[in-house]
């Protein structure tokens, strides 16, 4: 499911491939030119007619990409410079697909992975669904002269716009409500606003173990068990009597204050009891309504249900609690490269994203089916998007323009609505937002490279999510990076990052990771978050949004290994 080796012609181009001769000599030619300028620190490859290597410059490419798209030149020069600057050992890359990309550039080993490039097919806009036995065929690949496939493509979004744009498609309509026991409802968010059942406490109960005492002392008192939590109704509480009172006991009507049983000295002789303290009135009494009165807003809709939240619900009289559905996902894995066990050989390698991508999704709070595996089968894909109940479907990979990348065509002959086609975000740049009809389900498409899809997922799926569930935008907050973090020249750059505590005094801070190329997890899985660098980078001791992931706080013994 990657691309050729060879160049590609896109259709209606007037591009025409050089012979192989050709294409090595200038492949070489290209390569030591960007090593150069990596070893001196150049990023800067956009000026003049053609580029270096006689690429086609931004007015004269063949594919017909116009605006504000980033030059293919920048974004290789900028990927090989990160290569060595965050692993000072990284060498040429060992990618069997490094020779060549889809769009016949030169694939640099980080960001312009087949997988991982941009499509120039778009699906049309939705349209009613299709009557059973007469959807239309699967489009093969655009063949040249062909105007609806070869129309030029949009620039991309950027990464904020493309998260503004998830947001707000999960929430383009009222969330469903279902009402689950407290037992079944950990995780879910609420419906509606929690509102008190009963006053809380519902009685004056006592708030420790000690002594009901009524009007000054010394008190008169009875031997016995006193009061106990539980039980109904005691009786009026005569001026200067006292009764031994439990926690959580309700307090006798006209008492003025319980006397914890370790400031009371009792004289048994005499019977009375006597304060080893001041007693001010209304002490160590829990008065009715003290927490919540009946109606009363306790929590509002929104509020994720935690175990916290399960326990003041059952506190104020529910035995069920109204909350949004979790979002149903199915996860597709394509590619017929992948295996789900054992080690690489022969060229297949394992399945990265199968695995982890129904917990990362279930830790977002959805309801998350097995993967599927579907290889590179347009019509098994296709099978599997028609027959699909869930609210959203992930799919993994085949999101580029290759021979075998089928997102698109099959997005395409199903008539989605494609409404985000690219992003420009570092790793993860091709990953897509679709929806299969207007009343259907939405697809994620994600890369093929696994921090590619960790960007997507993010970028994309959580904040579709959280829209469906009904959970609200969380603020984003910035912390301070302590390093310099290079940036990409035209799109924001998701860099793993892991938090510190300050020193003598310092600032918290986030330090970022090595190993964060897009087919790399090394870095993330050492990671608690991902730094949000905008495009150019950032200097050390900048401010930085950050994206929390949705496990554990940061882990000190990363301190060493991959900072």
């Amino acid at each position: 499911m990657t691309g050729s080796d060879g160049p590609h012609r896109e259709p209606g181009s007037d591009f025409r491939p050089a012979g192989p001769a050709s294409e090595r000599a200038r492949e070489e030619e290209e390569r030591a030119v960007e090593q150069a300028l990596a070893l001196v620190g150049g990023s800067d490859r956009t000026g003049g007619a053609g580029g270096a290597g006689g690429r086609p410059s931004r007015s004269q490419d063949p594919r017909g990409h116009q605006g504000s798209q980033d030059s293919q030149d920048s974004q290789d020069s900028q990927s090989h410079q990160d290569a060595r600057d965050e692993d000072p050992n990284a060498g040429p890359s060992s990618d069997p697909h490094a020779r060549r990309s889809t769009d016949s550039h030169p694939y640099d080993g980080r960001d312009n992975d087949p997988r991982d490039g941009r499509t120039t097919t778009t699906a049309a806009t939705a349209t009613a669904p299709e009557p059973v036995g007469e959807q239309p065929p699967l489009p093969d690949r655009a063949s040249p002269g062909d105007p609806a496939k070869s129309r030029p493509t949009l620039p991309p979004p950027s990464w904020n716009r493309a998260r503004a744009i998830a947001s707000r498609a999960g929430r383009g309509g009222p969330p469903a409500t279902i009402r689950l026991p407290l037992d079944r409802a950990l995780g879910h968010v609420l419906a509606e606003a929690l509102g008190a059942l009963t006053d809380l406490p519902s009685f004056d109960t006592s708030a420790m173990d000690g002594w009901a005492v009524a009007g000054p002392g010394p008190w008169a008192f009875e031997a016995g068990a006193g009061l106990l939590a539980g039980r109904g109704p005691a009786a009026v509480l005569p001026d200067g009597t006292a009764v031994r009172i439990a926690t959580g006991a309700r307090v006798p009507p006209d008492t003025t204050a319980v006397i914890r049983s370790e400031h009371a000295h009792v004289d048994e002789a005499r019977g009375l009891l006597h304060a080893r303290r001041s007693v001010v009135t209304g002490q160590d009494i829990r008065p009715r309504g003290q927490e919540c009165r009946s109606g009363e807003q306790l929590v509002p809709a929104g509020t994720v249900v935690t175990p916290a939240v399960l326990g003041l619900a059952a506190a104020a009289g529910y035995d069920a609690l109204p909350v949004v559905p979790r979002p149903r996902v199915d996860v597709l894995v394509l590619g017929d490269e992948l295996l789900n066990a054992g080690l690489p050989h022969d060229g297949l390698i394992r399945d990265a994203l199968g695995p982890m991508l129904g917990p990362w999704l279930r830790a977002l709070g959805a309801e998350v089916s097995d993967p599927r595996p579907l290889g590179d089968d347009a019509g098994a894909l296709r099978s599997a998007l028609t027959s699909s109940d869930a609210d959203l479907i992930v799919t993994t990979g085949g999101t580029a323009a290759g021979p075998l990348d089928h997102v698109h065509p099959v997005l395409e002959a199903l008539g989605a609505e494609l409404l985000v086609d690219g992003v420009a975000v570092r790793p993860g740049h091709p990953m897509l937002l679709a929806r299969l009809s207007p009343d259907g389900p939405y697809l994620v498409g994600l890369p093929g490279n696994p921090l590619a899809a960790v960007s997507g997922l993010l970028t994309l799926a959580e904040p579709l999510l959280a829209g469906i569930a009904g959970r609200p935008a969380q603020d984003p907050y910035r912390a301070l990076v302590h390093a310099d973090v290079h940036g990409h020249p035209h799109d924001t750059r998701l860099v793993p990052v892991v938090h510190r505590p300050g020193r003598k005094g310092g600032r918290d801070h986030v330090a970022p990771l090595r190993y964060n190329g897009p087919a790399m997890l090394r870095g993330i899985a050492a990671a608690d978050g991902l730094a949000v660098v905008p495009p150019g980078g950032v200097r050390s001791g900048t401010e930085v949004e950050i994206l929390d992931l949705p496990w554990a706080p940061a882990t000190p013994w990363t301190e060493g290994c991959f900072t």
